[in-house]
């Protein structure tokens, strides 16, 4: 195994073939901006929103790179370090340490990728198979979760072929209701909805994406966010606070990403001793229910009473200029390059004790 405190070679996927596509852009920016900072070589890998794989030179919108058939990518699978080609020409693209995904949403944040990964023996941050497709789906997330004794918004799992009227709704949970794709992210398709034309609108667009909606009570209080780090032993980071704004209304993708004054971060948010610590304590555990371990951002609801409800756990959280992980651990003494170094180190790690097992061979 390569020494995580010399230099690496890091392969950063971007792009990918979900509704996330442009957000994944934005965060592995930067990433590989943390990497070189960190000492270690990039090697940049798109993936466009048709599925093909390029090496790129930038990370820019892969629909104007991934066209050039002298830099499309195949993996090789069995070729470890070197499992990545130039399609056609049968060379390495290059010899790759560890693999840092930067792919938000389905094919690569679902599994499938860390899937791929683990078939390719590559070591790759963030959370493995498991903990990659049990996040990703709200509906099995909340089972998780709720089994492990953490506390949840009420709501209810949809399917297309057994959608609910709004009225028979009401009597199962209170209106509004947010409305949500089971497997997405950075709110895309997300609705708010309190009459029975905004549900049925709000149940259409979360359709488009996924054939599996969550509709929940809406839950008056603040929005808090912790980032968890670590296998084996996890650490949480201070909590911090998003406070969208009033025209948004919730904390949407425009608001996220395309407006600049759609919320305000506080990074970390002044709580209660107490407070702080329930949040990082069920930050933690929420991760091991769901077997989070790398990386997760857990996000809170605390509501005025005091409680706290857990809303999802992200395993692929945003790298952005904006974006709550990195700012969190910047404020808990981890600047995005140790980050970064600190993510790699749990990476090889994780692929070390995987090939000390005997599940390849004969006992």
């Amino acid at each position: 195994m390569p020494d995580s405190s010399s230099k690496l070679r890091v392969a950063v996927l971007f792009g990918g073939r979900s509704a996330e596509h442009e957000v994944s852009l934005l965060s592995a920016r930067n990433v590989a901006a943390a990497l070189a900072e960190a000492g270690h070589g990039v090697t940049l890998v798109g993936i466009g929103r048709s599925g093909r794989w390029y090496a790129a030179e930038e990370i820019a919108t892969p629909a104007e790179s991934e066209g050039t058939a002298a830099r499309q990518l195949a993996v090789v699978p069995g070729a470890g370090r070197q499992a990545l080609r130039l399609a056609g020409k049968g060379e390495s693209l290059a010899t790759v340490d560890v693999v840092f995904p930067v792919l938000h949403g389905p094919f690569g944040e679902d599994g499938t990728m860390q899937g791929l990964l683990r078939c390719l023996d590559l070591p790759f941050v963030g959370p493995s198979v498991l903990g990659s497709a049990a996040a990703m789906d709200k509906d099995v997330a909340k089972r998780l979760l709720k089994a492990a004794g953490l506390p949840v918004a009420p709501g209810v799992t949809l399917r297309r072929s057994a959608p609910l009227h709004f009225a028979a709704l009401c009597k199962e949970l209170r209106p509004p209701f947010f409305v949500k794709p089971a497997n997405l992210g950075s709110s895309v398709g997300v609705t708010r909805a309190g009459t029975d034309e905004e549900f049925r609108d709000a149940l259409a667009l979360a359709f488009r994406y996924d054939p599996k909606v969550l509709v929940e009570e809406e839950v008056k209080g603040r929005e808090i966010e912790c980032a968890v780090l670590g296998d084996g032993e996890m650490k949480a980071s201070l909590p911090g606070e998003i406070l969208p704004a009033a025209a948004h209304g919730f904390y949407t993708y425009d608001a996220k990403y395309t407006d600049p004054e759609g919320a305000g971060l506080r990074a970390p948010v002044e709580l209660p001793a107490e407070t702080m610590a329930r949040v990082q304590e069920m930050a933690v555990a929420a991760a091991q229910a769901l077997d989070c371990e790398g990386m997760a951002r857990v996000d809170f609801f605390l509501k005025d009473d005091g409680g706290l409800l857990i809303n999802e756990i992200n395993t692929i959280p945003g790298f952005t200029a904006i974006s709550m992980y990195p700012k969190l651990w910047d404020a808990s003494g981890l600047p995005p390059a140790v980050l970064v170094d600190r993510l790699l180190t749990h990476a090889l790690a994780r692929h070390e004790r995987e090939q000390r097992l005997e599940i390849l061979h004969e006992v």
